[in-house]
C-alpha cells in the first residue's frame, strides 16, 4: 500500500465515523427540538429519557474516539511503520 492509498484510507474512516458522531448528536438535538414529551418521560424518578439519551451521545462520541485509534494503532501506525522501512532501503 502506498502512502497515498493510506492517506485516502485514514480520510474515509475518519468521515465515515466524523458521520456517525454527527448523526447522533444532530438526531439527540432533533428529538430535544421536536419530541418535547418523550424526551421528558421519566424512566425511573429523576432520570429522563432526554437525560439517559445526552449521556448515550456522550459515550458514542468516546466510542468513535476510541474505534478509531484502535483502527489507527492496529493498521494504520504499522502500515506507516512499513512504508517507511521501505522507503529507507
Amino acid at each position: 500500500m502506498s502512502y497515498h492509498a493510506l492517506h485516502h484510507r485514514r480520510w474515509r474512516i475518519a468521515i465515515a465515523l466524523t458521520a456517525v458522531v454527527a448523526a447522533v448528536y444532530f438526531g439527540f438535538i432533533l428529538l430535544v427540538a421536536y419530541a418535547k414529551p418523550l424526551m421528558g418521560r421519566l424512566i425511573v424518578p429523576g432520570l429522563s429519557i432526554g437525560i439517559l439519551l445526552g449521556a448515550l451521545v456522550i459515550v458514542a462520541a468516546w466510542a468513535t474516539t476510541w474505534i478509531y485509534v484502535r483502527w489507527a494503532n492496529t493498521h494504520f501506525d504499522s502500515e506507516i511503520t512499513r512504508l517507511k522501512a521501505e522507503g529507507s532501503k
